[in-house]
């Protein structure tokens, strides 16, 4: 199975070299000189890495195949990937395709609330793409408070949401005087 490493992102300069958005708990292990990747989709790979810098926790990295920004540009978006060998890994850590297909369960009273069909990795955090039972997609936030309990093994997620994060619970939508843009003597 492949797992991503880095999605390539915006050209940086004008001599090949782009942001990467790292998707790896060891970038320095994987993003090095002579590192060849495979590539999502694979007709822009494989990609061989011609230099890598770490500036203040951001990665970049030129590859041979692209040379200046032009060719950099073609790249954006373009995943690197690797052939993954299973191994275990820690409790608190999941990859997308173990989370995909999983069923979404309430914490009160174990009802459906969806299947869970992607991952999205946002600035924040990373957000759990649900799929509700009348379809409506929700992004949950994958925080402990609104996720405790992911249950591979079990095929499930149980779920904690805060009133009206849900489509199926919209009237329930809690707004604060803040987000609502009034005191709490106007209301």
């Amino acid at each position: 199975m492949l797992l991503t490493v880095a999605r390539i992102g915006r050209p940086h300069g004008l001599r090949g070299e782009v942001a990467l958005d790292v998707r790896t708990d060891a970038p320095q292990e994987r993003l090095v000189v002579g590192a060849r990747f495979a590539t999502e989709p694979a007709a822009a790979g494989p990609l061989v890495v011609a230099q890598v810098r770490d500036a203040q926790g951001r990665w970049y990295a030129t590859f041979e195949q692209a040379s200046d920004r032009e060719g950099a540009e073609a790249l954006r978006g373009v995943a690197l990937v690797v052939e993954s060998d299973d191994e275990p890994h820690d409790d608190d850590g999941w990859y997308p395709h173990e989370l995909v297909g999983l069923r979404a369960e309430h914490v009160a009273d174990g009802r459906l609330l969806g299947e869970v069909v992607g991952l999205e990795h946002l600035p924040a955090h990373d957000v759990l793409v649900l799929r509700e039972p009348d379809g409506a997609r929700t992004l949950v936030p994958f925080v402990e408070a609104i996720v405790p309990v992911v249950d591979v093994a079990g095929s499930r997620v149980v779920l904690d949401p805060p009133g009206g994060l849900l489509a199926a619970d919209a009237e329930n939508l809690v707004v604060s005087d803040e987000t609502r843009g009034t005191t709490p003597d106007e209301v």
